[in-house]
């Protein structure tokens, strides 16, 4: 009987303990969310390529404005193999940092002609009539929470 009881208390433990490590019911981090989205694979590499990893699993809070794959395809032929050189790290550092502005922004907190200065310095140009847009860029999917933000998808790379 005891036995039995161990076994089955042993086996209660295997079957939850991995459910409760994975994050506690945790919301994942930017980054988490894009590795874990076929869609955003291409915006993963870049991101690794530019050392930025660590910095957008940190604190933040951040709002990422996210390109697809679809929009990185996008791009003349070619641009996006050349930003992945190494030498061209900080160009495409710069083309990142584009896309990440402080604080999370959800899209109730967006006006039309709102700007938010980015990461990297420049601004954006959100307009809200028939559509959020960035820069043109049209939002497909806003307000995708993360631990340490927002992600918000956009049809297109923006360029500084």
């Amino acid at each position: 009987m005891l036995r039995r009881t161990c076994l089955a208390l042993t086996a209660a433990i295997l079957t939850v303990g991995p459910a409760l490590a994975d994050g506690h019911g945790m919301k994942k981090d930017i980054v988490d969310i894009a590795a874990g989205n076929d869609s955003f694979s291409t915006l993963v590499a870049a991101v690794q390529a530019a050392d930025l990893v660590e910095t957008l699993k940190g604190e933040g809070p951040f709002t990422v404005f996210a390109p697809t794959d679809e929009a990185f395809a996008a791009l003349p032929e070619g641009t996006l193999d050349e930003l992945l050189m190494d030498e061209n790290s900080d160009q495409l550092t710069s083309i990142l940092t584009y896309h990440v502005v402080p604080g999370a922004v959800m899209s109730g907190d967006l006006e039309n002609g709102m700007e938010v200065e980015t990461v990297q310095g420049e601004t954006l140009t959100i307009m809200t009539e028939g559509g959020v847009t960035v820069n043109g860029a049209t939002v497909t999917t806003a307000d995708i929470e993360a631990s340490n933000g927002v992600i918000h998808v956009i049809d297109q790379v923006l360029l500084p």
